[in-house]
């Protein structure tokens, strides 16, 4: 028996696994908290933001990681292990993207609230979407607990079973669409959806982006043609501010990466209102382009997206600890992003970099549509919505296994059921909280504390 092994354990008597079934809220303001996260985004684009958090208790808590960091760190227990986390693992941040060999991947997909943080938060925030993507789905209370009790016992097996490979094991693993379609053999339909939805992704491609979203005007140059109200026009006071920073985000990426990027130049930027939570941050595409010697034109979209600060830090009271080591002086935002995606992701974009502090912001920089796809889960049965849940809670454990704590975690879990059941308890509890913050901001919508397009309500 390892140290980590014998102190996971004996953590059960400081925080009995029973205890992580117990929620309550403590008062905190709902409608406060986003007046407070909007006060910073760009303001025309605040009544979008309401109207797709409004649009069902599940858009909702897609949208308020916030609340939950609040709640996660001032009423719900955890054993000190942190790792690096999500920081908003619910079941939609899940889904293919390509890797650098082409592959098609399925793994964790969205960190701008990473970092080091409890990772039972993790575990909670994955188990409660799934109780509310059953909701969404028409299935019982019951059906939904289940659902989440199984995702949580996936990650708590996949875990320990990552735990007896060794650490380089762990960190080369990934799941690809091969691996997906395998497990679902036994399951034609849900072999069938991932089948196609894998290949959707594949469309998504940069150059088919080019072929949608672009013109050459009068003088020749290729341009970015919007497309309201999810393509704006960049407005040029906010993009001086980028002066340079295609240099910049060059020198942050590594050797290869750097001398291809190189190669190109800056044509066109614009505004994307993109997701739910994101929506009124600065989150620009970027269109690339480079002689390609025979007359014509090689082009690739970027995605320049705003890191603001977690909120682990700022509603779960984490603080810089939250930061991962190394953290450069500037651009840490950005910085903390990036490698919360090249940690916990088998494989990251070599695209992926970031920029100097700029004004107060910071920017990361990746590829735009990278053949990036998610499983629609209202399309599932309900088994096949418990098996993609699984799915889902088995990558996140190889997430979290590439930090060393994990065995902690794995042996606080053990064998039993219990962690689970008691998850998937606070998963049903909170989804409750979840419908009342939700009816809170409709009331205040109403009243007019809160903006919101004619259409979000």
């Amino acid at each position: 028996m390892t140290a980590s092994t014998r102190s996971g354990k004996d953590l059960r008597k400081k925080v009995p696994r029973s205890s992580h079934a117990e929620f309550s809220a403590d008062g905190r303001d709902v409608v406060e908290i986003i007046r407070e996260q909007n006060a910073s985004r760009i303001q025309e684009l605040v009544p979008v933001r309401m109207s797709r958090m409004l649009h069902s208790p599940f858009s909702f808590y897609r949208g308020g990681a916030a609340f939950m960091a609040h709640d996660l760190a001032t009423a719900s227990p955890n054993i000190g292990a942190h790792v690096m986390s999500c920081g908003d693992a619910h079941i939609a941040n899940f889904g293919f993207f390509a890797s650098p060999e082409r592959r098609q991947l399925f793994d964790v997909n969205d960190f701008d609230e990473a970092g080091f943080a409890p990772w039972e938060w993790d575990v909670k925030r994955m188990a409660t979407s799934v109780v509310i993507a059953a909701r969404d789905n028409g299935y019982t209370d019951e059906q939904g607990q289940d659902a989440a009790a199984a995702a949580v016992a996936g990650y708590r097996q996949t875990l320990r079973d990552l735990m007896d490979r060794s650490a380089i094991e762990r960190y080369y693993l990934s799941v690809d669409i091969d691996a997906l379609t395998a497990a679902a053999s036994d399951d034609q339909p849900l072999q069938a959806l991932i089948e196609k939805t894998a290949k959707q992704a594949r469309k998504r491609t940069s150059a088919r982006v080019v072929e949608k979203i672009t013109a050459t005007s009068a003088d020749g140059e290729l341009t970015i043609v919007p497309d309201p109200p999810t393509l704006i026009p960049a407005r040029p006071e906010l993009i001086r501010d980028f002066e340079g920073a295609f240099e910049l985000y060059i020198a942050s990426l590594r050797a290869d990466a750097a001398a291809l990027m190189s190669q190109f130049t800056v044509l066109d930027w614009a505004l994307r209102v993109v997701g739910v939570g994101s929506v009124g941050t600065r989150c620009f595409i970027v269109l690339l382009g480079r002689d390609d010697g025979d007359g014509g034109t090689e082009t690739l979209f970027l995605q320049v997206k705003e890191a603001s600060e977690s909120v682990l830090a700022t509603h779960g009271n984490l603080g810089p600890s939250l930061l991962p080591p190394r953290s450069p002086s500037t651009g840490v935002q950005a910085w903390r992003v990036v490698a919360g995606q090249q940690t916990m992701q088998a494989q990251s974009d070599p695209f992926l970099g970031y920029v100097p502090t700029s004004h107060g912001k910071d920017f990361y920089w990746r590829q735009f549509r990278d053949m990036k796809g998610s499983v629609a889960t209202e399309m599932l049965t309900l088994d096949q919505f418990q098996r993609y849940g699984v799915a889902c809670a088995a990558v996140l454990a190889r997430a979290h296994s590439q930090s060393p704590l994990a065995d902690v975690a794995a042996s606080y879990m053990g064998k039993g059921s219990g962690f689970d059941e008691a998850v998937s308890a606070f998963a049903v509890a909170y989804a409750d909280q979840n419908e009342k913050d939700f009816a809170a901001a409709h009331a205040a919508v109403k009243r007019g504390t809160l903006p919101c397009a004619e259409d979000g309500v």
